[in-house]
């Protein structure tokens, strides 16, 4: 595979799952999993990095998963031309941990945590009031089995 190729190949697929799964696993680890060199998996991380398919690493903390006990995707769907408006007011919420644009039936998925149910149902019904809000479905998240963070 030479340098100017853009396009993912199976074995870079393959290396970001294995680094998604444990993103401090060894160059020798790495490469023993994916059946190449330990050169190979240095150059394919510099290349992805360089193009900006990887655009950082982070460490998950015992905190992080325990700050936001009570978690849910709010899905919503925006009338006229408001999106960034209301994304900008949901970024500014305490609760809000991600918004998402997307397609299909819901303009904006937001992430959101917070320490109990009912502080919970209080941010979805500020969030529902806000200007330009059509409709709204919440789903909690009850398990988290694997996380991209």
């Amino acid at each position: 595979m030479n340098g100017k190729t853009s396009e993912m190949d199976d074995i870079d697929r393959k290396l970001i799952s294995a680094l998604r799964h444990d993103a401090r696993a060894s160059l020798s680890v790495l490469a023993l999993g994916l059946g190449v060199s330990r050169t190979t998996v240095r150059g394919r991380i510099e290349r992805l990095r360089q193009r900006g398919e990887i655009v950082g690493f982070s460490v998950v903390l015992r905190g992080d998963t325990a700050r936001d006990p009570v978690r849910g995707l709010m899905m919503l769907g925006i009338e006229g031309r408001g999106a960034d408006r209301i994304i900008r007011q949901l970024n500014g919420l305490s609760a809000v941990r991600a918004t998402h644009t997307t397609n299909g039936r819901w303009d904006v998925i937001v992430e959101v945590g917070t320490p109990t149910l009912e502080e919970l149902d209080q941010v979805l019904g500020q969030i529902r009031r806000f200007d330009g809000i059509a409709h709204s479905e919440t789903s909690l998240l009850l398990n988290t089995r694997k996380s991209g963070s």
